[in-house]
């Protein structure tokens, strides 16, 4: 079930970063004593009595005054003019999709009329589930450190939030009962869990224009997207549960991923949030790599992506149909692919024009295959059988003297195929030697499409 979303939200400069990075245990934000540093969002994953969630840090809202006909618009706070609307709208977006508002103020200055407009840009973006209003927000009162300052605080009631948490972003008192609230507002929030719906769930991914959409639609043999030759078109996950084979499969069509200093302000960073959503309620993804740009650093960026999810892979060259070709350009892209996704190279390749149909018909036989190869199980003796043979064609190595050691290996999950080995040291496995084992395995079996995790335990 994909985790709830928490917004950090409020106007430039009341330390909506530091209470961030509290929150997420590190220093991830970049803190300035400058109003408007933060202009892009930051996401991190996060827990909190059990509970997981993903806080999202945004720009600050600086809501813009308007007057009268012909009266310029002009900002209610200094330090950000130039990137108010952007981050005004990036943050509006954060509320939208939010599970969960964290509502920054600043003791300090009290309650300022910004701090008022951005209670009612909140109020206009809540709506009413059940008799609740959704997202509920939590009212955080930053930089109460010493007791007089609290005494402050009951002032904020004027924001019409409800009651004003004292918190301190920098040195973390207050932050564990604002928490308390805030989990007990995300328990009360029914969720429906739909994984179990589907055999197998395919997210189609790549950076903006590559031809996602098109493949989706020629996938489901209708047009159900708009395509478009504008990057971004597709603003959200959009998923379409589809019978092939007696197996229903559940196609997730995503918003293009870029760089992260390429990521506009606004709607496409937001996407990206969402996508990463998409990576984890995906058992395979199908990258997408445009055939005529070739292989691009954002490719392997989103590769990244994947891996660290621990997801199975189909790497889809699309507009195959668009290049000039020769009896080498084949080989001569899969060689740069390769090279520069070498991280994931369990993962197939396939090369396809969905504008034209050519070879669309062997994804979905592809990403299946890879599907059922990531539930695949190994017996134990077989495992000890590759884990005895590859000690002997290549010792442990030793580390100050002392040599690794491999008792035994068993699979203790699949999805994906999990491996615990015991050992004599854990700490004295290298991991080009981690590398040679995984190789040896797949050599015997070779989980395509799928990453395998081998983890390395001392036998008590």
């Amino acid at each position: 079930m994909p985790k709830p979303i928490v917004a950090i939200v409020g106007r430039p400069n009341v330390g909506k970063s530091t209470l961030f990075n509290r929150l997420a245990g590190e220093r991830l934000a970049v803190v300035d004593d400058v109003a408007g540093t933060t202009r892009d969002r930051l996401h991190t994953e996060a827990e909190w009595a059990g509970v997981p969630f993903v806080i999202v840090d945004t720009g600050g809202i600086d809501p813009i005054k308007v007057g009268g006909k012909g009266a310029k618009r002009r900002p209610l706070s200094v330090g950000s003019a130039d990137f108010v609307e952007q981050i005004r709208d990036q943050a509006k977006m954060a509320i939208r999709d939010a599970d969960a508002i964290i509502f920054v103020v600043d003791v300090e200055s009290g309650v300022t009329p910004a701090d008022l407009e951005v209670a009612e840009i909140l109020r206009r973006e809540q709506r009413k589930v059940d008799g609740t209003l959704q997202p509920p927000v939590i009212l955080a009162v930053n930089k109460t450190d010493s007791a007089a300052r609290r005494q402050d605080v009951p002032a904020f009631y004027e924001l019409g939030m409800g009651e004003p948490y004292p918190v301190s972003g920098i040195h973390g008192s207050g932050t564990g009962d604002m928490l308390d609230v805030l989990i007990s507002s995300l328990d009360r929030k029914e969720e429906v869990d739909t994984t179990g719906e589907q055999d197998l769930s395919i997210a189609i991914l790549g950076k903006p224009n590559v031809g996602k959409s098109t493949l989706f639609n020629a996938l489901v043999g209708e047009e159900r997207v708009i395509v478009s030759d504008i990057p971004g078109t597709t603003r959200d996950s959009i998923d379409t549960i589809l019978e092939w084979n007696d197996k229903k499969i559940r196609l997730i069509d995503t918003a293009g991923l870029r760089k992260r200093g390429s990521i506009e302000p606004g709607v496409e960073k937001f996407s990206s949030i969402r996508t990463l959503k998409a990576i984890e309620r995906a058992d395979v993804c199908l990258l997408v790599i445009d055939a005529v740009e070739g292989m691009t650093a954002q490719d392997a960026h989103i590769g990244g992506y994947i891996q660290d999810a621990l997801k199975s892979a189909v790497i889809v060259v699309n507009k195959w149909d668009a290049i000039s070709k020769d009896n080498f350009t084949m080989e001569d892209f899969t060689k740069r692919v390769r090279q520069d996704l070498n991280f994931i190279g369990y993962a197939p390749l396939i090369f396809i024009s969905a504008k034209t149909g050519q070879r669309v018909k062997e994804v979905l036989p592809l990403a299946t295959k890879v599907g059922e190869e990531r539930l695949a199980k190994m017996t134990t003796s077989q495992l000890n059988k590759i884990l005895g043979e590859a000690q002997d064609k290549q010792p442990p190595p030793t580390r100050s003297g002392r040599q690794l050691k491999i008792y035994y290996g068993t699979q203790v999950r699949s999805d994906p195929p999990t491996f615990l080995i015991y050992v004599n040291d854990y700490k004295l496995v290298h991991f080009t030697y981690k590398r040679y084992l995984e190789n040896q395995i797949r050599a015997v079996h070779s989980f395509l499409g799928t990453p395998i995790r081998l983890v390395f335990k001392a036998r008590e």
